[in-house]
């Protein structure tokens, strides 16, 4: 049976996609096999996501919030952002605004696991795309071909399906790498994600269930090079340091990883039968922790805007794909827009920027309606 949407790309954006696609026969391609982890008890992934509100209730409804294990999870209820001066800070806090939680921290595999669930992807890589006025054709590597009404794209930031459907894309690089690693810490995290600004790099603390916290840490890439090779205990005490003791001594609980970070924009999310969803269509830098949070409102947008569309219209409807690519430019737009200002305005060197930019927090923390109209955006 001829699937009515293809789906290329088996991480978080494409297996939510797969299973929010409701009422549709869905192929998900990924080119490789996830088998399930085990995970062992007290280790984390290095790298989790911080997922919004309106993000867990769509993995709620897709059914793939309560396949995660509830011991691995944990609420973030409190955000403290420091400036660079040492002094400047602003605090955002889940009772304030009436919310039990600003955010939960999940891992990666157990996210993957979760959204795997139940589903029989088929493992293959894309070798060829063709479109015609009725259909969408995929070729795959390994010579089968599927055919269906629509495609989408949600196979990372080197996007063969955006690549093959001709959509530009415009990508810089920050030059800066990211440290990821796990810590146990001294002191009770209390729920707290905990940021720190440091004139162009930025470290993160996530807490994680029971003592320890995930960080992230975005540095110039010769300097993440050095900071991910350092053995545990120099690590421990340079974070430390960064964090200003903080949390008290942190020992690793994993080993250090690092990846590039870049800037992607593509020009448009669609094109004849052809959609792009999450990484396939917008980098962003991480100090904003929206980068997933953004692909998961992509499924969610353009699930909802497919279960909308009219008894026998055609799923790779122009005007239904105009309809998901004008739903999503506004919040794209925003977000990128604000996290490479912040980094821009945090990377500089004058003294007037330096000024500003402490200032800044420190006016924006003592307007309440403005720190909630902040928190309620990042919250969708």
């Amino acid at each position: 049976m001829q699937p009515d949407l293809i789906i290329v790309g088996g991480g978080a954006v494409g297996a939510s996609l797969a299973r929010a696609a409701r009422g549709l026969r869905v192929a998900l391609v990924a080119q490789e096999r996830r088998v399930p982890r085990a995970a062992a008890a007290g280790a984390f992934d290095a790298r989790v996501y911080a997922l919004s509100p309106g993000n867990v209730a769509f993995l709620r409804q897709i059914g793939a919030w309560d396949a995660l294990p509830r011991e691995r999870l944990c609420p973030v209820r409190a955000m403290r952002v420091f400036g660079d001066d040492g002094a400047s800070c602003i605090e955002f806090d889940a009772y304030r605004v009436g919310v039990p939680e600003l955010a939960w921290i999940v891992e990666d595999t157990a996210l993957q696991d979760a959204l795997w669930h139940g589903q029989e992807p088929l493992v293959a890589e894309l070798k060829e795309i063709r479109v015609s006025a009725e259909h969408v054709a995929a070729t795959l590597h390994d010579g089968r071909s599927l055919e269906a009404r629509l495609l989408v794209g949600a196979d990372g930031a080197n996007s063969f399906v955006r690549q093959a459907a001709g959509i530009a894309a415009s990508q810089s690089d920050y030059g800066q790498s990211a440290v990821v690693a796990n810590f146990h810490c001294e002191r009770p995290h209390e729920n707290v994600a905990w940021q720190w600004f440091q004139g162009g790099p930025v470290l993160a603390l996530l807490p994680l269930p029971g003592d320890q916290v995930s960080m992230v840490w975005s540095l110039p890439s010769a300097e993440a090079a050095r900071v991910a090779a350092l053995g545990a205990k120099a690590l421990g005490r340079e974070v430390e340091a960064a964090s200003h003791g903080r949390l008290g001594a942190l020992r690793t609980a994993c080993a250090p990883r690092s990846y590039p970070l870049r800037r992607l924009g593509a020009r448009r999310l669609v094109a004849p039968r052809i959609a792009l969803a999450g990484d396939a269509g917008h980098v962003i830098h991480p100090l904003a922790g929206q980068g997933l949070n953004l692909g998961l409102q992509d499924a969610r947008a353009l699930a909802a805007v497919l279960a909308a569309r009219e008894p026998g219209r055609d799923p790779g409807d122009e005007r239904l794909l105009r309809r998901y690519e004008r739903s999503r430019a506004e919040p794209i737009l925003g977000m990128d827009a604000m996290v490479d200002g912040l980094f821009a305005l945090f990377a500089g060197r004058h003294p007037l920027a330096f000024r500003l930019r402490n200032a800044g927090l420190n006016l924006v923390d003592r307007f309440a309606v403005l720190k909630n109209v902040l928190m309620r955006h990042a919250m969708n």
